[in-house]
């Protein structure tokens, strides 16, 4: 086994060792397939009022221009999905956003990789990312062989669906690296017929100015009216797309902790939400991705459902 298979696999069984689901690893070079796609996506303003994801165009392409002379990406996916869900006579949040925000429990666990890494192979230079900096996500992982971008633009994988977060390593050292896994969409279009607002545009694009999660939190003007009626009861965030996707009958629970939902969000009602108080809204979402959408943002999106 040479060194760059050894190093490879005992950063792959720590990976695991710290609850990542999976781990690949591709080489950090320039995206070409995706300059021309995001340039084009960018060009028609399908990314609506998220002016940030037009900067930094050069780095989002090119992970040296992040991380001074990196030659790999890790890649590493963190499992969210919940074992129970909402009440049934509920407005909805996206299951990412049950538990304590993913970014800091992720950026932990990416410190104690990055820590293994340079005990076990002396200095490395890199930099860890959870989708807080311009690093374009879906296409590192699809890289580096964790499963193919589906025609809702999520990353999909046959084993285990797509409820996980991605997150990457970018390191300055040479590894080995793991193929491209083939499409396995075919000629499903479960996620195109079911989005609510036809955010999926065509297969494999999506247009974000209509798609519901942005509406419900990126969003920060009034909601437009013609889209009253057509949010399927989501106050924050959607899952639709990846509900009705038939690789996600393989979805197994997360068995992070931090993930779990208080109680009481379970358990609240269409009432109770309509009746929400800031004490509430502040004990519920307690270290919560929601948080970002404000108590303001909240109950502006549960006025538009009702």
């Amino acid at each position: 086994m040479d060194i760059k298979q050894k190093w490879t696999n005992s950063i792959k069984t720590e990976a695991k060792r710290l609850g990542f689901l999976s781990c690949g690893v591709s080489k950090a070079n320039f995206l070409e397939e995706e300059a021309p796609r995001l340039e084009k996506w960018l060009k028609k303003n399908m990314n609506g009022e998220m002016s940030y994801m037009a900067n930094h165009f050069d780095k989002r392409l090119d992970p040296t221009k992040l991380v001074e002379g990196s030659k790999s990406v890790i890649s590493l996916l963190l499992n969210y999905y919940p074992e129970e869900s909402q009440n049934e006579d509920s407005y909805k949040i996206s299951k990412y956003a049950y538990g304590q925000d993913y970014h800091h429990i992720i950026k932990v666990k990416l410190r104690q990789l990055q820590e293994f890494i340079s005990e076990e192979i002396g200095e490395v230079n890199g930099r860890a990312f959870v989708d807080s900096a311009p690093v374009l996500d879906k296409a590192w992982a699809a890289k580096s062989g964790l499963g193919w971008i589906g025609k809702n633009s999520n990353l999909l994988t046959q084993q285990v669906g797509s409820f996980y977060f991605i997150a990457e390593l970018i390191v300055d050292i040479d590894l080995e690296y793991d193929h491209i896994v083939t499409d396995h969409c075919g000629t499903c279009t479960a996620c195109l017929d079911a989005c609510p607002t036809q955010a999926i545009v065509e297969p494999y694009v999506v247009d974000g100015s209509k798609c519901i999660s942005y509406f419900t939190i990126e969003l920060k003007n009034e909601l437009p009216n013609e889209m009253k009626g057509s949010f399927n009861d989501w106050m924050f965030g959607c899952d639709i797309c990846q509900d009705v996707c038939p690789w996600n009958r393989f979805s197994k629970p997360h068995n992070e902790p931090l993930f779990n939902p208080n109680p009481e969000l379970l358990s609240m009602t269409k009432k109770d939400w309509e009746e929400i108080t800031e004490d509430v809204f502040q004990k519920v979402f307690k270290k919560s991705a929601v948080k970002r959408t404000k108590f303001s943002g909240l109950t502006r999106n549960i006025d538009f459902l009702k």
